[in-house]
């Protein structure tokens, strides 16, 4: 898929669910249990234990409905690497323009991190397909509402402050889609085995993301 099609695709289903493991052993397990749960973005973070290898040996187990990409990308040469392994859209914490470039070269989907307006605009204007909004639980929904009110074509994401029932608060707020980590991925779930939890968790997430897209649809009509 091209770069303009993963995008579409992470906005449509609105959520990315943000894999920082200890055990990179249980990827497969974590990403289908929330998969199931209708969570179709996940992105792996690149302080997770044999992450690159990790990501080229799922692209080959998962079907291509499940959107793979590398998160905590701090420069050009990370990128790479990630889009090497097979990652499809690649994110970071920070706005670097060599990660944009990297991404861009590959046709691949790229989400780099601001925080001030002047920061997420230079991202955006620059060629973020994505501006991860980071750390958002700092700045708040009436932060995402300011920035989006001068700013309407803006596509942003938080990160940080997210959980599974606010959500749809946040793309009320402005956001085209949302980060979501430990909220969803319950590390003692995960520690345990208990990979339906995270199911469960994804199921409630993804309903609260809809209920959001119809009132907010309402409110258009």
């Amino acid at each position: 898929m091209s770069r303009e099609e993963i995008l579409q695709k992470i906005i449509e289903n609105g959520a990315v669910a943000v894999l920082r493991l200890n055990d990179g052993s249980k990827f497969e397990r974590v990403a289908e249990a929330v998969y199931i749960g209708g969570v179709k973005s996940i992105e792996l973070t690149m302080t997770t234990p044999g992450a690159l290898d990790i990501l080229s040996n799922a692209r080959k187990y998962f079907d291509k409905e499940i959107i793979l990409g590398m998160g905590s990308i701090l420069n050009g040469e990370m990128a790479m690497d990630a889009v090497n392994a097979g990652a499809s859209y690649v994110v970071s914490p920070i706005y670097k323009k060599e990660i944009i470039d990297v991404a861009h070269r590959f046709d691949v989907t790229v989400m780099p991190g601001a925080f001030s307006p002047t920061e997420i605009l230079d991202a955006f204007e620059y060629g973020a397909d994505i501006v991860k909004v980071f750390p958002a639980d700092v700045l708040g929904m009436e932060y995402f509402k300011g920035i989006k009110a001068p700013m309407p074509h803006l596509k942003l994401m938080p990160t940080g402050g997210v959980n599974l029932t606010n959500a749809g608060d946040w793309l009320k707020a402005g956001a085209c889609a949302v980060g979501i980590g430990n909220a969803l991925l319950n590390k003692k779930a995960i520690d345990e085995n208990r990979f339906e939890i995270l199911t469960e968790n994804a199921i409630v997430l993804m309903q609260n993301i809809q209920k959001a897209r119809e009132e907010m649809l309402i409110g258009i009509l």
